[in-house]
Formats: C-alpha cells, structure tokens, sequence
C-alpha cells in the first residue's frame, strides 16, 4: 500500500509554500499560516514524518524552515 495522494499534495504544498518564503534558516523560518499552508494545524503526523526525515525543522517558536 502506497502514500495517500491527499498527503503526498500536501507534502508538495508545505515545501512550495516555505520555499516561495525563503525559509531556508532559522532566521528566515514561518508559520505555516505566514506561509499561507491552508488549515496549519492539520496532518500534524505529516509534519512530524517531514521533521524525522529531515525536510523540515521547526523552531522553538513553533516556526519552520527546509533544510537543503
């Protein structure tokens, strides 16, 4: 059994929307509702799978930024 679509589109939108924001550091970290992630809080196991698998971190301020 594969990914749902649904949280393979939503991995793609998170990744977009932080790289249109330049949230390349933590100094240049959002929110995801800065970063105009439709429903932030929603899919928060995604979240969680992108940060074990180092895609995203997030800050103590609850902010995210990619890691490249």
């Amino acid at each position: 059994m594969g990914v749902p679509p649904v949280l393979l589109m939503r991995k793609r939108m998170i990744i977009k929307r932080l790289t249109e924001c330049g949230a390349f550091s933590e100094e240049n970290a959002v929110t995801f509702k800065e970063a105009g992630v439709f429903n932030p809080n929603a899919f928060s196991r995604l979240t969680k799978i992108m940060e074990k698998r180092n895609i995203l971190t997030q800050t103590k301020g609850g902010k995210y930024y990619l890691n490249k």
